[in-house]
């Protein structure tokens, strides 16, 4: 009797022995299964990590276009209507589109659309300063284009060489009407060259155009 308890003691060693492995590598893939299902699984739950970061950066995009509009910065100038005459005249040169409210407005809505609106919102603080003529008022609204538009820490940073960065900086110094005109007139260049002949060929552009030819043809 005690021979066969004995042998029957050791039976169940060797099989909880050889279960044992299988059960904690069972119990380990569930543990990898569960931490990683979020996930792989199709139906994701909204505490997964990389949703997580996700919905941070969608959130964030959200906010700056809810901060800029806070910002009160108009849609457009004010401005009549446009006429076909004008319209054709901003296909002549860049210059005669800058010209005229009407024209900087279509020009601004086409920037919106390839996220370049700083571009032009710079440009026109620029000769908004130009106009000042008091000292405290042209400090202050030197300090703002600074810190909307040259500072990199802003997400309305125009693009600007390390040169005019440098000549901006001494100017800050002592703020004027002039303070910017070498970034202005580079950024005038870059929309001259780099996006006029896209909103040339805009859709922005082409359908204004149109519209008014089917306008006056009516007429």
């Amino acid at each position: 009797p005690m021979g066969s308890e004995r042998m029957e003691m050791r039976k169940r060693q060797m099989s909880t022995a050889s279960e044992s492995p299988g059960a904690a590598q069972a119990q380990h893939s569930t543990g990898n299964r569960g931490s990683n299902a979020c996930c792989f699984c199709w139906c994701c739950c909204c505490s997964c990590s990389c949703l997580t970061v996700r919905n941070q950066d969608e959130e964030r995009a959200r906010r700056t276009s809810h901060e800029l509009q806070a910002e009160g910065i108009p849609n457009c100038e004010e401005s009549p209507a446009p006429t076909l005459e004008e319209v054709n005249a901003w296909a002549q040169s860049f210059d005669k589109l800058m010209l005229t409210p009407a024209g900087r407005n279509a020009f601004r809505e086409f920037l919106r659309t390839e996220f370049s609106e700083e571009n032009m919102l710079f440009w026109m603080a620029c000769e908004e300063l130009k106009q000042e003529s008091n000292k405290s008022v042209i400090e202050e609204k030197a300090r703002l284009i600074y810190e909307d538009y040259i500072s990199i820490l802003s997400p309305k940073e125009v693009s600007l060489d390390s040169r005019v960065r440098e000549v901006i900086n001494r100017n800050m110094l002592e703020p004027s009407q002039h303070t910017f005109d070498d970034a202005q007139l580079q950024i005038y260049t870059l929309m001259h060259r780099d996006s006029y002949p896209r909103f040339m060929n805009s859709a922005i552009y082409k359908d204004l155009l149109r519209s008014l030819s089917e306008k006056s043809t009516e007429a």
